[in-house]
């Protein structure tokens, strides 16, 4: 998906004044001059910083803004403000993870230099840049900008909004299509001399209906092309905090197929612990869970080749 930063930028600031006359939306601001009028032109741009404050200023709530994109509470928010520079350089190194800072420039088509001084909070990006940096490093736009105004409100994204809102309902309704585009990425597909009917299901383990019926909604969707000889997946994540009931139902899915590799005896590592332990001491355990995910995130991002699609379900719940 090509994206024209520079438009998002300006649609998302003319959203965000909504119906105030630019003098009026500029003197909110804080500004003499008419500077709503150099932003929404092109003429200028405001930092990262200048954007979430103005964010706050039309209303919206800065820390609610920040969950509905990243999901949770960042523990930074409480020594940061998000509308500083520090605040901006420590939310997109939340973002990249894992990712080199060369890697990052490139995806972003940005200098390594500039790139590097913005991670670090001596310099800002410019709100286009900042939005090829979180497109580079999150590949979730569309979220961040849904989390700020309605989309619709930004038509340079609203189109690729309403798929990826419908890739994120049929998700919960043709689960299996989380392990088929992992699928297509191993080598040993690539190495195919085309696509071949029924290799999916059978490295997956599933019925060739559970293939077909996948593979037609991912492409339906634009989430998969067809080469012409093999299926490529697009590059747009689906994000499935935005719907828990999709996220829930997704969760069961795959405890369901533990379950039943475990009945089958199938290769894996299942174990349990019962225990007894302190409140303080369960939150610990929690956190070492969180931990965990990280890591194999960060193990799973610089893993080559690709050779196997792995789950990794892990529960941890109260009995009480």
């Amino acid at each position: 998906m090509d994206i024209d930063h520079d438009r998002v930028a300006r649609e998302l600031l003319l959203a965000l004044r909504g119906k105030r006359s630019q003098v009026q939306w500029s003197r909110r601001l804080g500004y003499k001059s008419n500077v709503a009028y150099a932003w929404e032109s092109g003429r200028r741009y405001p930092t990262a910083a200048e954007t979430f404050r103005a964010i706050a200023r039309s209303g919206r709530d800065l820390e609610a803004v920040l969950i509905a994109f990243v999901g949770s509470r960042p523990d930074w928010l409480d020594d940061l403000e998000l509308a500083s520079a520090p605040g901006v350089a420590q939310l997109l190194d939340d973002l990249r993870g894992s990712a080199g800072i060369g890697d990052l420039a490139r995806r972003a088509d940005l200098s390594r230099y500039a790139v590097s001084r913005w991670l670090s909070g001596k310099t800002q990006p410019r709100l286009p840049d900042f939005l090829r940096v979180v497109d580079a490093a999150s590949v979730r736009l569309p979220d961040f900008i849904a989390a700020v105004v309605d989309p619709r409100e930004v038509p340079s994204i609203t189109e690729t909004w309403r798929r990826l809102e419908a890739r994120r309902r049929g998700a919960g309704q043709y689960p299996w299509t989380q392990a088929i585009l992992r699928a297509i990425e191993l080598d040993a597909y690539l190495a195919l001399d085309a696509h071949t009917e029924g290799w999916i299901a059978k490295r997956l383990g599933i019925e060739l209906e559970t293939e077909l019926a996948c593979l037609t909604f991912l492409e339906e969707t634009g989430q998969v092309t067809w080469s012409g000889t093999h299926y490529r997946q697009e590059r747009l994540a689906v994000h499935l905090q935005r719907s828990s009931e999709v996220g829930r139902l997704l969760r069961v899915h795959w405890t369901d197929v533990a379950s039943s590799r475990l009945s089958q005896a199938a290769d894996g590592q299942f174990s349990y612990n019962v225990f007894t332990v302190s409140r303080a001491d369960f939150e610990r355990i929690r956190q070492l869970h969180l931990d965990y995910f990280r890591a194999l995130r960060a193990v799973v991002a610089e893993s080559e080749p690709g050779e196997v699609v792995a789950v990794a379900n892990v529960q941890l719940f109260p009995l009480e």
